[in-house]
């Protein structure tokens, strides 16, 4: 590992002091790159500084690792740094929408599961026609949130009515304001894989899983943040590929790509354009995650 530098030459920005702050630290400062963090969520902000310019906290910073979760807060944020970002606005969007993703991918000829995105408010015929085509039983799950959040697997059309019934009722995302939401096919004893891909490259991967407790509780769902425990694994060749093809579909520098395999079978389901880096990920070679060329590049652009 290089010796580290008295003085950092490049300062990076990032808006998270998660797990993946602490490995960005650890990783990126022997290489004269100093990562700090700077606050965005659950303050006021100033919109100016003294003088009428930026607030000096934001003041001397030359990139940013990802853009801000918060859309909306980040835009304050962007402004007064005024640093191109390893992962920029646009990729965070663009991976949030998991319809524009899926379409993305699969007219790259990449295989995804089958899925409709229904535009809410729909007719409760078109909703069960495109639910037919899919085939049930299937997955409804909301077009823009993450971690799980409002997924279901319905069984029938009585079932998916009742859910999109619910959907008409409460429906709100205050995140992003997509009402949209998908049907996707459901896919049997899928073994759930996120693997990481950087600047082009597969750095690693996981499984996620559920404990034999929570398999004979009837439970599905492989979200870390559910209960499912996430253990390193060594990608076979053919998704690794399908992973750096994925990225590289989306142009999307650092990504997370989850990949679901069931009866021979490996689909890309979704991606995560602000994937954590913790423990379980970095643990079998952790400089493959943190490229301080790709932080260099970055801040040169």
């Amino acid at each position: 590992m290089p010796t580290p530098q008295s003085s950092p030459d490049l300062r990076l920005a990032v808006t998270t002091e998660a797990e993946t702050f602490e490995r960005l630290h650890e990783r990126l400062d022997p290489h004269g790159i100093a990562v700090e963090h700077v606050d965005c969520d659950g303050r006021t902000p100033p919109i100016r500084g003294g003088d009428g310019g930026a607030p000096a906290e934001f003041a001397g910073f030359d990139a940013g690792w990802v853009y801000p979760s918060r859309l909306m807060e980040g835009g304050v944020v962007d402004a007064h740094l005024g640093v191109p970002w390893v992962n920029d606005r646009a990729a965070i969007l663009a991976s949030r929408n998991k319809a524009g993703t899926l379409a993305v991918l699969a007219d790259a000829g990449l295989p995804v599961p089958e899925s409709r995105l229904v535009s809410n408010p729909v007719d409760d015929e078109a909703v069960l026609a495109a639910a037919d085509e899919v085939g049930y039983p299937l997955v409804v799950k909301p077009n823009s949130a993450t971690r799980g959040v409002g997924v279901a697997k319905v069984s029938d059309p009585d079932s998916l009515s009742g859910v999109t019934d619910y959907l008409d009722l409460v429906h709100d995302y205050r995140a992003t304001g997509d009402k949209s939401y998908l049907l996707q096919e459901f896919l049997p004893d899928a073994t759930d894989y996120r693997a990481m891909v950087l600047d082009g490259d597969y750095a690693g991967a996981v499984e996620r899983r559920l404990s034999d407790a929570s398999l004979a509780e009837g439970k599905w769902k492989h979200n870390v943040h559910r209960g499912a425990v996430a253990e390193g694994v060594d990608l076979a060749d053919d998704a690794r590929r399908l992973a750096e093809d994925a990225a590289g579909a989306l142009e999307i520098p650092l990504i997370g790509v989850d990949l679901l395999e069931s009866d021979g079978r490996v689909v890309v389901s979704e991606t995560n354009a602000r994937p954590t880096i913790d423990a379980a990920r970095s643990a079998s070679n952790p400089s493959r995650y943190f490229s301080a060329a790709l932080v260099r590049r970055t801040a040169a652009q």
